[in-house]
């Protein structure tokens, strides 16, 4: 026979092992629950895409205003176009060294301009536009034009670069067409101070927005320094009066950047030669080809100057002129 205070204890040992194999069964509510299903993803739709073969050299890619609504998915307001460059297998594809008016390789409805370097044997750049689903974009206009190399812009300013494999060969140019006179740059560029450069195509920090100062333009054959002049402008409304080839227009150590600049054939010369000339801005871009003294500025005020492209034409002789020299 057990001791009575025992016997008491044992209904409760039993209750607690009950309560506690109670604690270890899943309870009714466990096993009734059931995972949350993700949120709803947004959608953007790839409405256009365009690959463009590009050869080797300095281009400007600018892409005409997108069709459709301005819309907005998830904080991404469209349409909108991207611009990239496909990997190349030896890690020489073209690259984008700028953009305007925004920066990177995204663009607005509006449109704007990409700058391109393509290496050596070219590569393929792709302008993909992105919109909602439904909504109904056309294919934004494309414009590939050359900035480096000698046929850069004053005959066919508007030309873009294209042509037809069939077409053969190009000529050599005859002895009657205009050609470039050779010329030295010299820039004080922020940060860098002064550089000199050969005067072909693109000078400057061109997509590194680094402000230029001060130039000065030398030619190196057919031409004196003395026989063409360059102004530059400055903030505020600045501006430097004409001073000769080879002297430097602008200013050093004070921190002010050219907001433009200005170049001119002096008389008698002008008759045979003339100047092209057209700048790169920080917010503006490239501007239009400008000619013999026209002021070449960016449209909103006070846009520093990053690089210049300047050219020295000699202009083609006539017939007769040409019998006369030969």
């Amino acid at each position: 026979m057990r001791p009575i205070a025992e016997t008491r204890r044992s209904p409760a040992g039993g209750a607690r092992a009950t309560a506690t194999s109670r604690r270890a069964r899943p309870g009714p509510a466990a096993s009734e629950s059931r995972p949350a299903s993700p949120p709803e993803s947004p959608v953007v739709a790839v409405t256009n895409v365009r690959m463009l073969r590009v050869d080797e050299g300095l281009y400007a890619l600018r892409i005409g205003p997108i069709a459709g609504n301005l819309g907005e998915i998830a904080g991404m307001v469209v349409p909108v176009a991207q611009i990239s460059a496909p990997f190349a297998e030896d890690g020489n594809g073209v690259e984008i060294i700028a953009s305007y008016p925004r920066k990177g390789p995204w663009l607005d409805k509006e449109g704007g301009t990409v700058i391109l370097r393509s290496p050596a044997g070219g590569g393929l750049v792709v302008v993909t536009v992105y919109g909602g689903a439904e909504q109904q974009t056309s294919e934004p206009a494309l414009d590939l034009q050359r900035l480096d190399g000698p046929g850069n812009g004053v005959a066919e300013p508007g030309r873009t670069v294209a042509r037809s494999a069939a077409a053969g060969p190009i000529s050599a140019p005859a002895a009657t067409e205009a050609r470039d006179i050779p010329t030295e740059i010299l820039l004080h560029i922020e940060r860098a101070g002064d550089r000199l450069f050969p005067g072909r195509g693109w000078v400057g920090a061109l997509g590194r927005r680094m402000r230029i100062e001060a130039f000065s333009i030398r030619p190196l054959e057919r031409l004196a320094p003395a026989d063409i002049e360059m102004k530059g402008f400055l903030p505020n409304n600045g501006e430097t009066p004409w001073v000769p080839g080879g002297t430097l227009c602008g200013t050093r150590g004070r921190g002010l950047p050219l907001t433009g600049f200005a170049v001119r054939v002096v008389a008698p010369q002008a008759e045979r030669f003339e100047v092209a000339y057209q700048g790169s801005f920080f917010a503006g871009g490239i501007s239009q080809m400008h000619q013999n003294g026209a002021p070449c500025r960016a449209l909103t005020a006070d846009d520093p100057l990053e690089a210049i492209n300047v050219r020295l034409i000699e202009r083609a002789a006539g017939p007769e002129a040409a019998a006369t020299a030969g």
